[in-house]
């Protein structure tokens, strides 16, 4: 069949160029032999799909350079192995892009993320991680990938309605300016699956409707402010009236932020100083946001809930955590339940999942560099709550003391894991300052790379309160 030639702006290359090898974008040089690029397709097919380019090379770390093939026959082979990978003439879809200022062809494959598990050549199933194409070759690497295949999102599902309620509007026509390759906007959109049988999918409405509550009615944020540090809010202890943040995905994210940043920063707190403004991390409120807005379950009935107390924040996201993600290794595993609109999202200009994979992580950073204590997460029966408390750490000298209370004793690695300090220097100088108060006595006759240090003579009595 012929394969279609699209021409790409200097903006939209550059674009490209920006984002870089990632989650979704992996880079090739043409002299790649074909059999190595079924790794990426098996990657990319594994986890939540993604885009190739052959013809794209690194010339240097994060610097890449445009080197096409001179003749549409000279990718013949890479066309053959992509064809055969997916016989069905499902999951990918595959052109090659030309440039005014650049020589030659590149190919460019958009692969999606499949029902089933697709090896490699080499009979190694990989899983796309970042820039990374890892091999997943333990029988419980493979009974994970297996078990994440079996889900269905209800982001595919269809919506009644024309498909003009997406094709018309305003956040594909915006979006559409930054499209790689430039596309006809239904056309594309039935390219990535938003339509399907002239109707448009769950997905598709909440990334490019207009007002896509019209047909998804619980698909907003509502955000609450509670002048309580009670475990429940109530209406007595409403602030004002719920706050509901409607408007397509992208849209409501960055709104969702904003007033939430807003609402808290008008909290007065009690500080060292007397009252202080209440702070949190702008990229904990949004990550923590953003993770919900994706990751949701957008079959239940239910809106996204932040309320915001006087000592904490809480985003409340309908469904429970996806796959075999738990609480206890959610900081370690991904799982998409709705692989589409996390793709697509990390399209937008300004993406507000620019780190894929990494939102709660990015989290617990952000609250640690200010020495806030850890996010709380709970699973619930229908939905999984996420809790920013506004309470800090103790100070270093303090969270050693309370270690010491119940170890019997502590050294350089342990402490700085405990205080989160990255630097053995500075926990060097907190241990030589408490030996000089007395907190603490460092072991004696021990080697220098197992110094350990106990309770000296003025460690302090614990008192019932501790």
């Amino acid at each position: 069949m012929t394969i279609a030639i699209s021409p790409i702006t200097r903006q939209q290359l550059q674009r490209v160029y920006e984002k870089g090898e990632g989650h979704f974008s992996d880079f090739k040089a043409k002299e790649i032999k074909p059999a190595k690029i079924t790794k990426s397709l098996s990657a990319f097919a594994n986890a939540d799909g993604g885009e190739l380019y052959i013809g794209i090379a690194e010339i240097s770390k994060g610097s890449y350079a445009w080197s096409g093939f001179e003749r549409v026959e000279d990718a013949n082979g890479h066309l053959q192995v992509i064809e055969n990978y997916f016989p069905l003439g499902t999951n990918f879809r595959y052109e090659f892009l030309t440039n005014e200022n650049e020589t030659g062809l590149v190919l460019f494959c958009e692969i999606d993320k499949t029902a089933d598990v697709r090896s490699a050549s080499d009979g190694v199933a990989y899983l796309r991680r970042g820039a990374q194409n890892l091999p997943q070759t333990d029988p419980s690497q493979l009974e994970r990938l297996k078990f994440s295949k079996g889900i269905v999102s209800y982001e595919d599902h269809l919506v009644n309605n024309d498909i003009d309620l997406i094709t018309d509007s305003a956040p594909l026509m915006e979006f559409a300016a930054d499209i790689v390759p430039a596309a006809q906007p239904e056309a594309w959109l039935r390219k990535q699956r938003l339509i399907v049988n002239s109707r448009p999918t769950v997905g598709g409405v909440l990334l490019f409707s207009e007002e896509p509550q019209t047909d998804l009615p619980k698909a907003a944020i509502k955000i609450y402010r509670y002048k309580t540090r009670d475990p429940a809010g109530t209406r007595d202890t409403l602030a004002e009236d719920p706050i509901t943040i409607e408007g397509h995905l992208y849209s409501q994210i960055y709104t969702a932020v904003q007033k939430t940043k807003e609402l808290t920063e008008n909290i007065p707190v009690l500080g060292e100083s007397g009252l202080e403004e209440f702070q949190y991390p702008t990229e904990a409120i949004h990550e923590v946001i953003t993770n919900a807005v994706i990751h949701r379950d957008y079959s239940i009935n239910d809106d996204i809930h932040v309320r915001i107390f006087d000592n904490r924040i809480e985003v409340q996201s309908p469904g429970g955590l996806p796959g075999h993600v738990t609480v206890a290794n959610i900081l370690d595993e991904r799982f998409a339940r709705n692989p589409k609109i996390v793709r697509l999202l990390n399209k937008f200009k300004n993406p507000p999942n620019k780190d894929v994979g990494e939102g709660l992580n990015t989290t617990f950073e952000a609250m640690r560099k200010l020495k806030f204590r850890d996010p709380v997460i709970v699973q619930r029966e229908n939905s999984v709550l996420v809790s920013l408390r506004h309470e800090k750490l103790g100070t270093p000298e303090q969270i050693i003391v309370g270690y010491l209370r119940k170890n019997d004793e502590i050294n350089n690695s342990t402490a700085r894991n405990i205080c989160f300090i990255g630097s053995e220097n500075t926990m060097k100088r907190i241990f030589q300052k408490m030996m000089d108060a007395g907190l603490i006595e460092r072991i004696p006759d021990r080697p220098l790379n197992k110094t350990g240090y106990v309770r000296g003579r003025n460690f302090p009595v614990s008192s019932e309160k501790e």
